[in-house]
């Protein structure tokens, strides 16, 4: 099952962390709080990037008669930004993505988190995993996302963003769409993805994964995963990575042998803070390595 990790990790968690209620962060604009089916919120590891030398907030992209929320956050008085699209997990952009977003502006990027599922509901609102999975994630089309991150690169071709120097990374769903945009888009440099299945059914809204796209991907994308993550069998990345022989898009991956899904989480109990520092290193160094920067 795609996101059985999540199942596994959330449903049935008390709704208090240690010395913070989980209430207090149920907020629901972009960028704040988080969903409501994240629980329990772990306050004392949760990383904040502050905002000094940064310009950051949210606007709305208007995309095939939708508004998109997008959260962006860039160095101060910069132009001719390289861009990174941080794409979220299920809980969609809350304070620990836009916080990413910040920590990639704070390295010279315009980091752009479009609110991917706002058409089919909010994911603040879910009040489980559960609800979340069958009202809103499961309704999300491939082309609708492919649609709002195009729409996400020209908004910053347009607000200091140099889109030939364009980036993608995502967590957990976030992570399958990483690789899905990197080779729907053939102006994307690189990729990072974090945990994202790479398998799975085909579907009128999902017709292909990862797997079926990686003999002709060319955009180099770099796999972080974790060896005990239940919802990702190491297996599935052995097979994803015999594909990817079969192309020429020269992807790579690094396998944590001590974390499960959402290493890099650091609001959630899963988070492993030496696998999330190596893999956010990695990521960056992969980026600049490849034209991201």
């Amino acid at each position: 099952m795609q996101f059985r990790d999540e199942f596994n990790s959330l449903v049935g968690s008390k709704d208090e962390g240690e010395g913070l209620s989980r209430r207090s962060f149920m907020q629901t604009a972009v960028g704040v709080g988080f969903a409501a089916a994240v629980a329990p919120v772990c306050a004392q590891t949760m990383i904040k990037t502050d905002r000094n030398g940064l310009v950051d907030g949210v606007t709305k992209l208007t995309v095939a008669g939708a508004e998109v929320p997008l959260y962006y956050a860039k160095p101060e008085g910069k132009s001719n930004l390289p861009v990174i699209l941080v794409v979220s997990e299920i809980f969609g952009v809350h304070e620990h993505i836009a916080d990413v977003a910040r920590r990639f502006a704070k390295q010279g990027y315009l980091a752009l988190a479009p609110e991917l599922f706002v058409r089919q509901g909010d994911a603040k609102n879910a009040a489980s995993v559960a609800e979340l999975m069958k009202e809103i994630i499961s309704r999300v089309p491939d082309a609708q996302v492919m649609g709002d991150l195009d729409a996400a690169v020209a908004w910053a071709g347009n607000n200091g963003g140099d889109t030939k120097k364009l980036g993608i990374t995502g967590f957990c769903w976030g992570g399958r769409i990483t690789w899905m945009y990197s080779a729907y888009n053939p102006n994307v440099k690189a990729g990072v993805a974090w945990y994202g299945s790479l398998q799975g059914e085909s579907t009128a809204l999902k017709p292909k994964h990862p797997i079926d796209i990686a003999a002709s991907l060319k955009t180099p994308v770099l796999g972080l995963y974790g060896a005990k993550d239940q919802g990702i069998p190491v297996d599935s990345v052995s097979r994803m990575e015999a594909e990817l022989k079969n192309g020429n898009s020269k992807s790579e991956f690094k396998i944590y042998e001590n974390s499960g899904h959402a290493f890099h989480a650091d609001y959630r109990p899963s988070y492993n803070e030496a696998d999330a520092r190596d893999g956010w290193n990695r990521c960056l160094a992969w980026f600049r390595a490849n034209g991201v920067a």
